[in-house]
């Protein structure tokens, strides 16, 4: 397996601290905006988030949710195995509020469309921005960009982004590797 260091533990930190600044600049107080997680690995971004938006900002009062979006793929009934859905966190009216999407790693682009369904469900939004760790360009199936990035990557489809979170792999990195048959 070839693996190449995208982005290293100090890397990683200022990559999320200049995004916390961005949504600062845009959001000031926060005070009419929703953060919400899309699961299964946008929640350990959005703590993170939260965790320096609050260090940076003492005073901020950050409504957060995490929203399961299992269901509301257009693939999941395609798998061997059913899927498990997780729980949705959805503990605020986002009527006429401004929401960020969270996620990991931006793909396709058939999460976030799946996020944006589930949404719905939950109330209209007054706005819907994006946030993403990492871009992987030229990778769309939807026409979806986001519109806070960590970094942007140029990744043929053979290979795969892997971010590791201290928390729960003992190391804050994101990895490209080239999948093959041995680690698919």
């Amino acid at each position: 397996m070839r693996k190449r260091t995208l982005l290293n533990t100090k890397a990683f930190e200022l990559t999320l601290k200049r995004l916390c600044f961005e949504l600062i600049e845009n959001h000031k107080d926060f005070e009419n905006t929703i953060l919400i997680a899309l699961q299964p690995r946008g929640p350990q971004l959005l703590n993170r988030i939260v965790t320096m938006l609050q260090t940076q900002c003492a005073k901020l009062d950050l409504k957060t949710a995490e929203l399961d979006i299992t269901f509301y793929r257009d693939d999941f009934r395609r798998g061997r195995l059913p899927l498990k859905a997780s729980s949705t966190k959805m503990p605020h009216i986002i009527e006429n509020k401004n929401v960020i999407l969270i996620d990991d790693v931006l793909f396709t682009g058939r999460s976030v469309r799946a996020g944006l369904e589930a949404i719905v469900d939950y109330g209209r939004p007054k706005k819907v921005e994006l946030l993403a760790l990492i871009d992987r360009r030229y990778s769309r199936h939807l026409p979806i960009q986001p519109d806070y990035v960590g970094r942007k990557v140029d990744a043929i489809a053979s290979e795969r982004v892997l971010v590791n979170w201290k928390e729960t792999d003992g190391n804050d990195e994101v990895l490209l590797f080239t999948v093959t048959k041995e680690n698919e």
